[in-house]
């Protein structure tokens, strides 16, 4: 089994959410749609190594930690994979109770990702899957709570449909645009059942993005 699936059904059974690039460049289209609170790159990728992925995300921005593995330990390596961006450098054979040390000593560092995420007067629990304003709360399906954390992690930032596809649906998914507008429109329906102050609005050749209404 390669070593990002065996990451991954790691990952998962200690109850992450895990998606897989399986090159460089993959790998920064992925951490480039600015949804993930962490980065495992390995040094040696196909197209692109991991310093050079880790190089090109920091050149553009993206502040999300990456945690980078490499079977290369001598000092001279792990100088240059810090200064192309990581925030740690972890050697192979690495054991699993030292990676996944790092990944929360890593995402605890963000602080602001934790169990819920607020937009307006509105919250998106991450446990429960539920959008709640004041009292009232309704519960998200898969789909829809994947759409709609994409929208609240974004903070009224524009999102294109395809950027939202290949969040949710994948890179390599047969789902089309009107996916994502069935999905939109059962979010803006929930909204406002709970009574919500917060809009999905729609900007023509952009995508979506949200908006909160004044108080």
């Amino acid at each position: 089994m390669p070593l990002a699936d065996s990451l991954r059904a790691l990952l998962e059974g200690r109850g992450y959410q895990v998606e897989n690039a399986y090159d460089g460049e993959a790998g920064v289209q992925y951490a480039l749609l600015g949804v993930y609170d962490l980065i495992i790159l390995d040094v040696m990728l196909p197209k692109l190594d991991g310093r050079q992925a880790a190089r090109q995300l920091r050149s553009q921005k993206c502040a999300a930690p990456i945690l980078m593995l490499t079977a290369r330990d001598q000092l001279e390596d792990r100088v240059e994979g810090l200064n192309a961006g990581a925030d740690y450098y972890l050697p192979k054979p690495f054991d699993t109770r030292e990676l996944l040390a790092c990944v929360g000593a890593l995402l605890r560092r963000q602080g602001g990702q934790v169990d819920q995420i607020t937009f307006g007067n509105t919250v998106l629990d991450l446990d429960s899957s539920t959008l709640a304003c004041g009292e009232k709360w309704v519960r998200l399906s898969a789909r829809e709570f994947d759409v709609m954390r994409c929208f609240m992690q974004a903070k009224g930032k524009n999102l294109s449909k395809e950027t939202i596809l290949a969040r949710v649906w994948g890179f390599d998914s047969n789902a089309v645009e009107n996916h994502v507008e069935v999905y939109v429109g059962f979010l803006r329906k929930k909204l406002a059942s709970i009574g919500s102050n917060v809009r999905i609005e729609a900007v023509r050749r952009l995508g979506y993005h949200l908006e909160a209404d004044e108080a």
